[in-house]
């Protein structure tokens, strides 16, 4: 592990490679060094954030002094931004910072394409006369803004952006990806060389509880006109209790691996299908119609869904992990190869289907890496876009849900 992996162990565990190089490629821009606003920052600047700057017109007072632990009373009269920026960027010597001597209001009026540079703004206690005007700007610029403000101990968050893209979303306990209703063809070629009928009682008993089931599985289907068992499952873990080895004294034999499948059947048996928020993606007029301007996301997202309706027959990319099991080791490792070569190959196939749309629309195909379509294609199932209002919509009388905040503020109660 070298140096820098040891100082982000922590958080790479969290979103990993990907979303560390995503944070490190980030420019952030802070309008106003309050508390709020230098504690927000902090937040990015310590796991590693690319670059930042402070754009504040104040000088520090001894109320800045007193709710704000990075100044002292020496502080007290001098350039805001400087001294943030100074005390920020010693906190993390990866992270490069500046700062602008100015206000925000003369920067929206004088120079608003200042605000182009940054991937993310956060502004903290701006007045309401300044955060509209900012607001519309960045959500024109389509970059996010992030409004802080702190009252005592009571604190305000709220995110502005047009969309935001996720497709790295962890989320928790996922089922696997198996496949064993529509197995791909290395699959069954491993699977149909076991016979369980044959083989030694050390290899029975260390199967892989995905071969038992498949096994099973195809059994049942020839004895039931080709369906399958999703309305019988008790019916069908009992056919696969009566696989179990019987001792010669009338006993079955302890087999793990059996047990195992018989806990996983329910499982193993959901339908291989696309999630209803992954359709709703493919039906978006932003992967339908590819642009120049089209970001990463839509260009990936629509390779994925040529992959779907060509390749992939009407399934996802393979994700290509499958989970621990009770086995032998060369079996189990056969296993994760066969999974992980099919994903591979379903990954080569979309990234050659992002290739030609990026020759269509008149981009590089260096847009996009095989490493990035190959991430994107093992979260595939999980792909999900987050659309927000604008500051406008929400301060407007005739768009603003009134009903919304009313029952918001019902349910905080």
């Amino acid at each position: 592990m070298d140096n820098k992996s040891r100082k982000y162990d922590r958080q790479l565990r969290l979103w990993g490679d990907h979303g560390q190089e995503a944070l490190e490629a980030a420019r952030i821009c802070l309008i106003n060094a309050t508390a709020a606003g230098t504690e927000t920052l902090k937040n990015l600047i310590l796991p590693g954030v690319g670059s930042f700057q402070v754009l504040d017109g104040a000088k520090l007072t001894g109320e800045d002094v007193g709710n704000n632990f990075f100044f002292d009373r020496e502080s007290i009269g001098k350039c805001r931004a400087k001294v943030t920026a100074e005390l920020l960027a010693e906190l993390n010597p990866d992270v490069s910072g500046d700062y602008v001597e100015e206000d925000v209001s003369m920067i929206l009026k004088s120079n608003p394409s200042f605000f182009k540079s940054f991937d993310v703004v956060i502004a903290s206690n701006v007045p309401e006369r300044n955060l509209l005007p900012l607001g519309e700007l960045l959500w024109n610029f389509n970059i996010p803004l992030v409004v802080v403000r702190a009252y005592g101990l009571i604190g305000y968050i709220r995110i502005v952006c047009k969309e935001h893209p996720v497709h790295d979303s962890r989320p928790e306990n996922p089922l696997p990806d198996l496949r064993l209703d529509r197995p791909f063809p290395a699959l069954v070629e491993f699977i149909d060389k076991l016979d369980l009928s044959t083989m030694p009682k050390k290899e029975h008993n260390h199967t892989p509880f995905l071969a038992i089931i498949y096994k099973y599985m195809e059994q049942w289907k020839k004895e039931h006109n080709g369906q399958l068992p999703l309305r019988n499952k008790s019916e069908f873990k009992d056919l696969i209790r009566s696989g179990i080895l019987i001792h010669e004294n009338g006993v079955p034999e302890l087999e793990e691996n059996f047990e195992e499948a018989i806990k996983n059947v329910n499982i193993a048996l959901v339908p291989s299908q696309m999630s209803s928020e992954v359709r709703t993606l493919f039906e978006d007029k932003n992967a339908n119609n590819l642009t120049k301007e089209s970001c990463n996301f839509w260009v990936t997202v629509r390779a994925i869904k040529e992959f779907v309706e060509n390749e992939g027959e009407g399934l996802l990319p393979v994700r290509g992990s499958i989970p621990d099991m009770f086995a032998d080791t060369e079996r189990y490792v056969q296993l994760q190869k066969i999974y992980r070569q099919k994903a591979d190959e379903d990954a080569v196939a979309v990234f050659q289907h992002a290739e030609r749309l990026l020759r269509d629309i008149g981009r590089p195909k260096t847009d996009l890496t095989e490493l990035t379509v190959k991430h994107f294609c093992r979260n595939a199932s999980f792909l999900r876009v987050i659309r927000c209002r604008s500051l406008q919509e929400e301060y407007e009388p005739s768009t603003a849900s009134i009903g919304d905040i009313g029952m918001s503020a019902r349910l905080a109660v």
